[in-house]
């Protein structure tokens, strides 16, 4: 079977060194609100009985959020210019 979301969620917790009060900020740059025991939750083993499974919706608002954090709000898109036909 391949990675869950737990999984994928907690890889990326190590791999950029992210604090509970981190990834609750990184949440809020999307307008996603989490609480620190929602996370405890889900960085639980699956056996714990307060063990908490990391939903689609969930890890989606969070990648969100973290591609803001480290790259910046996107920029505005500018509106296309009509092209010129040259005769």
């Amino acid at each position: 079977m391949g990675l869950s979301n737990n999984d994928i969620f907690k890889k990326l917790r190590v791999a950029h060194k992210l604090r509970d009060t981190d990834i609750i900020k990184i949440c809020e740059l999307v307008d996603f609100k989490v609480s620190k025991s929602e996370l405890g939750a889900i960085f639980r083993s699956e056996d714990h009985p307060k063990y908490m499974e990391c939903g689609d919706q969930f890890l989606r608002n969070f990648l969100n959020g973290l591609i803001i954090h480290l790259r910046g709000p996107m920029p505005p898109k500018q509106a296309k210019k009509p092209a010129i036909d040259k005769k």
